[in-house]
C-alpha cells in the first residue's frame, strides 16, 4: 500500500482579470484586502507552465487577514493564441466552471453595506437575492449568515458571517481592526459531479483532509444560489493549514455545464488554486497510478528556480471537473507568504 501524501496548504487561490490594477482597486477599497505585490512575466517557464508559452503577464498579489489571494492579467497571450473571453452573463452557481472565495466577515450587515449600493447602480451583480441565514434544522450550518455577488468582471465572491462555536476557531477571536468587519477567506468553493470522484482526487491524491459534508437545501439555499429548487451537497477538503476547498455538487438543478475543454489561462473564468506539496514527483507518480488525470497526458514537473515566484517547482494539473490546480515547492530561502 502507497504512503498517502503529507496535507498540503493552499499558498493561494487566484482568477484572470481584464485589469488587475482596477481589479486590485476594487478589492482593496470595498472588500478590505492589501497589497502585497506585484511583478510582470515576459514568457519563460511560469507562462509555459500555465499553457501560454511566450506570454507576457502581470501578477499583483493580495492579502485578506493571513490570507492570499493572486490576480493574474493576461496582458499579451503570446504568438498563436487567441485573446481571453469574458465570463458568460448566463452563469449558474450549478455550473461545474462555477467558483468562489468565502470571505469571512464579523458583520455581514456592515460588509453587504460596502457592496449593496454598487449593485443598485449596476456595476455588480447579485447572485443572492439578500444576505440569508440558514435554518437551524440544517445542523452543520445552522445560524451561518451570507451573500453571494459578482465582481465588476463577473469573478464570484461570497460574505459569511459565522455564529458562536461555527467554523474555524480563528473565525471567532476579536478582529485585528475592530473597526473593520473583513477577517480573512475561509475557504474556496468549486462546483463538482461527482462528489466521490473529486474526493478520491482531492483526499487520495493531493492528502486534502476530509470535513464534515452537509446537504443544504429549502427557501434559503435557493435565494442564496439565485437557484429555485436548489439543493446541494457540501463536500469540505481541508489543508493543514490556512484555507481550504470546498465541493458544491449541486443535485438540483441538474445539468451544469461542464467547463470548456478549451479553457485557458486568458480566459476571466480561469481560477487557479496553488497548493504548497513536499515532493511533486511523488504526487504526480501517485496519481498516475490511481488514474486520477483522466485522459490527460502525464504533466511534467517545471523548473521556476529564479523567476522569483517564491518556489523553485511547479505542476499544473486540472482536477476531474477541470479546475486548474498548481502544485509548488518552495525555494529553499523563501519565506512561508513570500509574494512575487
Amino acid at each position: 500500500m502507497s504512503v498517502p501524501p503529507s496535507t498540503p496548504a493552499i499558498e493561494s487561490v487566484g482568477f484572470t482579470t481584464a485589469d488587475a490594477h482596477r481589479c486590485a482597486a476594487f478589492l482593496c477599497g470595498r472588500l478590505g484586502f492589501q497589497q502585497e505585490g506585484r511583478c510582470t512575466i515576459l514568457g519563460g517557464p511560469y507562462a509555459e507552465l500555465i499553457g501560454l508559452a511566450g506570454a507576457h503577464l502581470r501578477l499583483v498579489r493580495l492579502r485578506l487577514g493571513a490570507e492570499r489571494i493572486e490576480l493574474t492579467e493576461v496582458i499579451d497571450p503570446g504568438p498563436h493564441q487567441r485573446r481571453g473571453r469574458p465570463i458568460a452573463a448566463e452563469a449558474r452557481s450549478c455550473d461545474l466552471s462555477f467558483q468562489h472565495l468565502c470571505l469571512v466577515v464579523s458583520d455581514l450587515v456592515v460588509a453587504h453595506g460596502a457592496v449593496a449600493p454598487l449593485i443598485a447602480s449596476g456595476e455588480l451583480r447579485s447572485i443572492s437575492s439578500a444576505p440569508q441565514r440558514l435554518p437551524s434544522w440544517n445542523v452543520a450550518a445552522a445560524g451561518i449568515e451570507a451573500f453571494k455577488f459578482r465582481d465588476p468582471e463577473g469573478h464570484a465572491l461570497e460574505l459569511l458571517q459565522f455564529p458562536p462555536g461555527k467554523g474555524d476557531p480563528r473565525w471567532q477571536r476579536p478582529a485585528a481592526d475592530p473597526d473593520s468587519p473583513w477577517l480573512g477567506i475561509d475557504h474556496s468553493a468549486i462546483a463538482i459531479g461527482d462528489s466521490e470522484v473529486s474526493q478520491r482526487f482531492y483526499v487520495e491524491g493531493l492528502g486534502l483532509r476530509r470535513g464534515v459534508e452537509g446537504l443544504n437545501s429549502g427557501v434559503e439555499q435557493e435565494r442564496l444560489d439565485g437557484l429555485a429548487g436548489a439543493r446541494v451537497r457540501i463536500v469540505p477538503l481541508r489543508c493543514r493549514q490556512g484555507p481550504g476547498l470546498e465541493g458544491l455538487q449541486y443535485l438540483e438543478p441538474s445539468g451544469g455545464r461542464p467547463i470548456p475543454a478549451d479553457l485557458g489561462a486568458q480566459d476571466l473564468d480561469h481560477w487557479q488554486i496553488r497548493l504548497v506539496v513536499d515532493d511533486l514527483e511523488a504526487i504526480r507518480g501517485r496519481l498516475i497510478s490511481l488514474a486520477l488525470l483522466g485522459d490527460l497526458p502525464p504533466s511534467t514537473v517545471v523548473d521556476l528556480e529564479g523567476a522569483g515566484l517564491g518556489f523553485r517547482r511547479a505542476l499544473q494539473l486540472r482536477d476531474p471537473d477541470g479546475h486548474r490546480i498548481q502544485l509548488v515547492q518552495r525555494s529553499e530561502a523563501a519565506a512561508p507568504a513570500a509574494s512575487p
